[in-house]
């Protein structure tokens, strides 16, 4: 009996359940500038997956490596579903650049005025 295809199904379920959430916290942290960079990275993980010697973890390489590419191509519509208001957006990122306004910061000094 042979199970490397139901443990490869279940790690692709895995790894594509994790690819939805690094998606998620890459695009609120970072935003989606970055997809040309991940999706470098994912492709450089499936050639690697080329190399390896083991089926199993020849796989796994290509099913990691195929899911940073997805994920790459999710980036700039996860900042679409932002835009949207279907998730939050970040914040401190919402601009680029520091708040000049000295109102909009919180007061953190106390009796300050």
């Amino acid at each position: 009996m042979n199970a490397t295809g139901i443990l490869l199904g279940l790690f692709s379920a895995v790894a594509v359940g994790l690819g939805y959430v690094w998606v998620i916290r890459l695009e609120y942290h970072v935003g989606a500038q970055v997809c040309r960079a991940v999706t470098t990275l994912g492709v450089a993980v499936v050639l690697a997956s080329l190399f390896i010697p083991s089926f199993t973890f020849s796989a796994m390489a290509g099913i990691v490596g195929g899911t940073i590419v997805w994920g790459a191509a999710e980036l700039p519509k996860q900042e679409q579903r932002v835009a949207r208001g279907w998730f939050p957006a970040n914040p401190r990122r919402t601009t680029g650049e520091p708040s000049e306004d000295p109102a909009s910061e919180a007061d953190v000094g106390g009796d300050q005025p």
